[in-house]
């Protein structure tokens, strides 16, 4: 019988490596499985939206697409034990601009009982500090309200190193006009490409839907976003959903005192 051949060392370590490879891909869609079935996603028709049951407090987010919003309509409505427990509302835009709902909306929601928090749209092509001066004469943050909200989700063609340069300018003067340390808003392909370690620090509202049970980021995260397309009495069109990462206490631990 002629004896077979023994393969050279190079192939060895090839065949190795494609097994290694072919147990990790694998194992990740094992993974990837085992989160959906942990996330106990539910369909709730009267939210219009799957909800991540898992987490207990769930809030939206508005701006004026949302057109006028009946507040007392938003905080009594509730599914089971599924309520709307926090708003963050759009304030401003750029250097000038304000979101034409937001007085209202920030009175509203506070009369109704909804705890709210103000965010703003950064512009990249504009000054960090101009910006925040336009949030800061804006928004008179009150006890009980979350802290302010930095959304940056574009670069408006800046290169990366300028937009990281206004955003912190933004950030910090926030941080020292308000005292307490600001929000930051992205989605989680956003964060990695442009902001990553250097906005660590600040705590994190995610955007993703793509992913059940958390939003697909190794930081720590204390918003998710993980609907777009949600409903809620008091309002028409569709509503972004959101859950906290935590309890009522951690929640609490949150809110300016």
């Amino acid at each position: 019988m002629a004896k077979l051949k023994k393969l050279p060392i190079g192939w060895k370590i090839l065949l190795f490596s494609l097994v290694l490879a072919i147990i990790g891909m694998l194992g990740m869609n094992m993974y990837e499985w085992w989160l959906v079935r942990r996330a106990r996603f539910i369909r709730y028709d009267a939210f219009g939206t799957d909800i991540p049951t898992n987490y207990s407090i769930h809030g939206i987010d508005v701006s004026k697409y949302q057109d006028i919003i009946d507040w007392e309509s938003v905080q009594a409505m509730q599914v089971e034990n599924i309520r709307v427990g926090f708003a963050f509302i759009k304030a401003t835009e750029g250097n000038n601009n304000k979101d034409r709902h937001f007085k209202r909306n920030w009175k509203k929601a506070k009369e109704a009982g909804v705890t709210r928090g103000a965010y703003h749209f950064f512009v990249a092509t504009k000054s960090g500090r101009t910006q925040a001066e336009n949030f800061i004469e804006n928004v008179k943050l009150e006890p009980g309200d979350l802290p302010p909200v930095l959304d940056v989700e574009q670069t408006n063609g800046v290169a990366e190193a300028r937009l990281r340069e206004r955003v912190k300018d933004f950030l910090q003067v926030l941080e020292n006009h308000y005292g307490v340390t600001p929000i930051l808003y992205t989605n989680v392909d956003f964060y990695k490409e442009y902001l990553s370690d250097d906005f660590d620090r600040y705590p994190l509202w995610a955007a993703h839907y793509l992913q059940k049970e958390r939003p697909r980021i190794h930081r720590p995260w204390q918003f998710w976003q993980h609907s777009e397309t949600g409903r809620v009495n008091g309002i028409f069109p569709k509503v972004d959903f959101n859950v906290f990462n935590g309890d009522s206490t951690d929640f609490r631990n949150m809110l300016i005192r």
